[in-house]
């Protein structure tokens, strides 16, 4: 009697360890089917870039009035735009990171607000400061000076959607850089600026160098802000993506050139990242 109930007791875990298995697969084949359609649905539009023409066409129709003006208005605003981020943004992210103050939290959050406003909005808010008729436009008009659809109009509008980016990154930077190394020097009589130039900047050298990356990256794509603010003047603000915008409506190869373009950049930029922060984590560790 008793072997009769080993053998159903056997029997029984057998089949449950049956059912376990099969379950385990089935949950395994599900987590791949939907990670596999994510990852179609998020890299076949960018990989179509690339495929739907060959290397040689590509660069073929990037020869153009159109391409070549709109790459040399990016390349010049964006470098500029980078600059005005990284003399500004640098003081602001240091003194985010090393001080504390009332009212910071909010200050926090204000500064994200760039990231996850809608570009068009942006668009709308600098034309009610800047633009002719807006609070400090008007002003600037009286003397002659018109911001709005213009080459400045779209360093700001680079700049105001893309600052944040460098700002988070140089504060993380910042604060990973230790105190104690900054009371030091200032024991021995360093003068706080050199402080930071010979000390903290070094430290988080490679920091400020993603946030410089992803900053660059993202002023290069900016669409939405400079289209409202600056306009779509061939040779003054129409920058890469815009010119994108302009030659779907007339030259489609020409578009798709400028797109592999803007997405080759990107690639580089991003992989400069992880570059930068790869070798940071081998010389932290």
């Amino acid at each position: 009697m008793s072997d009769v109930i080993e053998r159903g007791d056997v029997a029984a875990a057998s089949d449950k360890g049956w059912a376990s298995s099969v379950l385990a697969t089935l949950g395994r084949l599900v987590l791949a089917v939907l990670v596999a359609v994510l990852l179609a649905f998020l890299f076949l539009p960018l990989i179509s870039v690339f495929i739907s023409r060959s290397p040689l066409e590509l660069v073929s129709s990037l020869d153009s009035n159109i391409a070549y003006q709109a790459l040399i208005l990016s390349l010049e605003t964006t470098a500029v735009s980078l600059l005005i981020i990284v003399v500004f943004g640098t003081p602001l992210a240091y003194w985010m990171a090393k001080y504390s103050f009332r009212g910071k939290r909010i200050l926090e959050v204000a500064l994200q607000m760039p990231i996850v406003v809608p570009p068009a909005v942006a668009g709308v808010g600098l034309i009610l400061v800047f633009g002719n008729l807006g609070l400090l436009g008007g002003a600037l008009s009286v003397f002659g000076i018109g911001v709005a659809f213009t080459t400045v109009a779209v360093v700001m509008a680079q700049v105001f959607i893309s600052a944040a980016f460098y700002v988070f990154a140089a504060r993380q930077a910042f604060e990973a850089v230790d105190d104690e190394l900054l009371a030091v020097s200032r024991t021995l009589g360093e003068p706080p600026w050199r402080t930071f130039l010979r000390i903290t900047v070094p430290l988080a050298l490679p920091g400020l160098l993603s946030g410089a990356a992803l900053s660059l990256a993202r002023a290069l794509g900016e669409f939405g802000a400079t289209i409202v603010f600056a306009g779509n003047l061939p040779g003054s603000t129409q920058t890469l993506p815009l010119a994108i915008y302009t030659a779907l409506q007339s030259n489609f190869d020409v578009a798709v050139a400028i797109s592999a373009l803007l997405l080759s950049v990107a690639f580089v930029l991003l992989l400069l990242v992880g570059l930068i922060n790869r070798r940071q984590r081998a010389l932290s560790s």
